[in-house]
């Protein structure tokens, strides 16, 4: 989960569902991402984290989508990017009843200890790549620690 979206969440659930994939894991893991916000709802991710993505040979086919009640009482991890994301993820989950899901930074599984993964909006190609990078070393740990 990240604010708006269309960067690094998008990048996160796409790098999330090759590895599964790749692992053959599908029917384990149901992936998906979403915003706390609601400024770019049914918009595709930014096109420098979809040619990120491409360059690493990774195609998705997201729109981007508000995080719902259901999310927190159907997910067993909602992993987030900063510590915005997780206070805005702590309030709503407190509204919600019977929520069973983990709220957590994703950077707490990377093993470089990068704890937040910084919106690469406002920047160039390399910090999408950064993004990516910090992403997959991320969802490689977590999916190791949880299969």
């Amino acid at each position: 989960v990240s604010i708006g979206n269309i960067c690094r969440s998008p990048i996160a659930e796409a790098v999330f569902r090759k590895l599964v994939t790749d692992e053959k894991l599908e029917h384990k893991w149901r992936t998906d991402s979403a915003a706390v916000s609601d400024w770019n709802v049914g918009r595709f991710p930014d096109s420098r984290a979809l040619g990120c993505l491409r360059h690493h040979g990774i195609e998705t086919a997201h729109k981007a989508r508000q995080i719902t009640k259901e999310d927190f009482q159907t997910f067993d991890h909602i992993l987030c990017m900063d510590e915005s994301n997780l206070r805005d993820l702590n309030r709503k989950s407190n509204q919600v009843k019977d929520c069973k899901a983990k709220i957590e930074l994703l950077g707490t599984y990377d093993p470089q200890k990068q704890l937040i993964i910084e919106d690469p909006y406002y920047g160039n190609e390399k910090d999408f790549e950064t993004v990516y990078e910090q992403c997959l070393r991320c969802c490689k740990a977590f999916l190791e620690k949880y299969h």
